[in-house]
């Protein structure tokens, strides 16, 4: 079964702490299977953002703070590191295209998720779609989504040795 990296933004800093707890129910439930995700929440007078790993979801399959690292890194933090440690991140970006994330998904993130928002990063597999649309109908979200396949998914894997 293929793995989706979605991407949930929320319009408040504490809104993808509230998402977590729809999602992790919905899991319970047996709606979705969650086998990463991260919590990037941002203050309205915060520099950068604060994050988080979902530890309580990750078991086998999880793809580690090696990945969230890298990725957060490259959405909020490359433009305020110097030319050289920019070059690695760059070189090391250029391997995630082929799992998927591509410059356009990094710009559209940094794009949306600013200070006083957050947002809630998950890599699912066998999502039952309108029961999940339906547990998130009240919740205020933007949803930017990545559909990884198997090949994509173990590719990104061998990219960050897990």
């Amino acid at each position: 079964m293929a793995s989706t990296l979605s991407v949930w933004k929320f319009e408040t800093a504490d809104g993808a702490d509230e998402a977590e707890k729809i999602l992790l129910d919905l899991q319970k439930q047996n709606l979705v299977t969650v086998v990463d995700a991260a919590v990037v929440s941002w203050d309205p007078d915060a520099k950068k953002p604060k994050t988080r790993q979902l530890n309580s979801t990750t078991g086998a399959g999880a793809l580690g703070g090696s990945f969230w690292g890298l990725l957060f890194g490259l959405i909020f933090f490359v433009p305020l590191l110097g030319a050289a440690i920019g070059a690695a991140a760059g070189a090391l970006a250029g391997s995630l295209v082929d799992v998927g994330i591509d410059d356009s998904f990094i710009k559209g993130v940094r794009e949306k998720v600013t200070p006083g928002t957050s947002a809630l990063f998950v890599m699912t597999t066998g999502v039952v779609v309108d029961r999940v649309a339906d547990a998130f109908s009240d919740v205020k979200a933007h949803l930017i989504e990545t559909n990884l396949s198997r090949d994509e998914e173990a590719k990104l894997r061998e990219v960050f040795g897990e």
